[in-house]
């Protein structure tokens, strides 16, 4: 641990009389609000509420509002920051270090590595310092060189100055060891097991049909290839109609006399951009230039659940992940998926046959064409749905977090 005079002085571990009191940056906030932390704070801090815990997440203006208020017993308080790619997490963590030393928590858990600039200012104000690190963001594609140079910064100064480490996956701690010779304790995202819903109110919204359309889940942001995944469907569609012996031009204008399966699906993309930019701009124009891609902008609640319901295939196809929660989520409905082949996914069990290359075009057409002619057997989907319900429960991930802290108090 650090010397002085950055070493925290240690605090007493909660009696039932008083509750662990627990200040969280790193998140825009909650619910409704798009990204994989977001959904990891959602999901974990109501059940440390359930579990005796105080709960304050200091959330951004931008995406929540300017009032406080609380969600499932968590605590919401908003500070102002600006609406930016790239100062935006900066700014709103300095603010909130600030903030969280007023409050005087137990425990400051700041998620994500760009937030972790300020692990050292947190244990200058003598706070308990936790970090959950999703993964090395600066793989992004979004971040030019210098962003991805100060990125590592931040990570190393979160690996450095926290008191205790928290990966979402092995291969996250695995680095972080080589790198800063920390040990990191691996808590996993979690996903709530659903109910399989009937209604298909979302499928008639958009023109679906129940198992025939691919589905995909994320943001607009380059890492998670769904320009390749565009690309593939509408070779898909346009070497279907030329192995019938017809012409066609892969945007699917012309018609064709004998489809095969693969032709009556649509490909449903769900998500947004955060900030609008030249990617994200392409993608729409894409989208448009392909027969039967359908962008639906951010869904939750019972349209989302519904698509999930009801998808015929769930694919996903990122260069870089932290771990995915949208994958947890297809796979807790029971859906057949197809993934990128990289470590991020691989910590996630699926059969080999259902990992492709990431940036590979041609291997993602094919597999598409493959699995779409191969519907889930019932035995296959239950066995995973079983495995997710064991191994990502988010109260037994709960009780993993709390006993960091406990570490972190003793």
């Amino acid at each position: 641990m650090l010397n002085s005079p950055l070493q925290t002085p240690i605090s007493k571990l909660q009696t039932k009389s008083s509750k662990l009191k627990i200040c969280v940056l790193g998140t825009r906030g909650f619910p409704n609000v798009q990204g994989g932390v977001e959904t990891h704070c959602e999901n974990l801090y109501p059940q440390l509420v359930e579990k005796g815990c105080e709960v304050i997440i200091l959330a951004r203006r931008p995406y929540v509002g300017d009032k406080s208020y609380e969600y499932k017993g968590v605590t919401l308080i908003p500070l102002s920051c600006p609406k930016s790619k790239f100062f935006e997490a900066i700014a709103h963590t300095f603010k909130g270090v600030l903030q969280a030393q007023k409050l005087k928590p137990d425990i400051l858990h700041i998620h994500a590595i760009g937030p972790s600039l300020f692990a050292l200012l947190a244990r200058i104000f003598r706070m308990n310092v936790v970090v959950t690190h999703h993964g090395p963001d600066y793989k992004r594609e979004k971040w030019p060189l210098p962003a991805k140079v100060f990125l590592k910064f931040c990570e190393r100064m979160g690996a450095t100055y926290a008191h205790k480490i928290i990966t979402i996956a092995q291969n996250i701690a695995d680095d972080i060891k080589s790198k800063f010779g920390r040990d990191a304790i691996v808590i996993p995202n979690g996903v709530t097991i659903p109910k399989i819903l009937e209604s298909d109110g979302a499928l008639k919204k958009y023109g679906l049909k129940k198992g025939k359309y691919i589905l995909v889940v994320g943001r607009f942001v380059p890492e998670k290839g769904f320009h390749d995944l565009i690309d593939a469907f509408g070779r898909v569609q346009a070497q279907g109609c030329r192995g019938k012996g017809e012409e066609k031009d892969v945007k699917g204008d012309r018609a064709c006399n004998l489809e095969p399966r693969a032709m009556n699906y649509k490909l449903v993309i769900v998500g947004d951009a955060d900030h609008e930019d030249k990617y994200s701009k392409e993608l729409r124009v894409r989208s448009r230039e392909i027969k039967n891609v359908i962008l639906t902008g951010r869904l939750t609640g019972l349209p989302l659940a519904e698509l999930y319901s009801h998808a015929g295939l769930f694919v996903l196809p990122s260069y870089y992940e932290g771990l995915p929660i949208v994958l947890l989520e297809a796979m807790s409905y029971g859906l057949s998926c197809l993934v990128s082949d990289i470590p991020a996914n691989r910590n996630v069990e699926l059969r080999e046959d259902r990992f492709f290359k990431a940036g590979d075009v041609q291997a993602l057409a094919a597999k598409i064409r493959e699995f779409v002619d191969k519907p889930f057997i019932e035995e296959e989907s239950k066995q995973q749905i079983s495995m997710i319900t064991k191994k990502y429960n988010w109260e037994k991930i709960a009780n993993q977090t709390l006993e960091v802290y406990r570490q972190v108090l003793e």
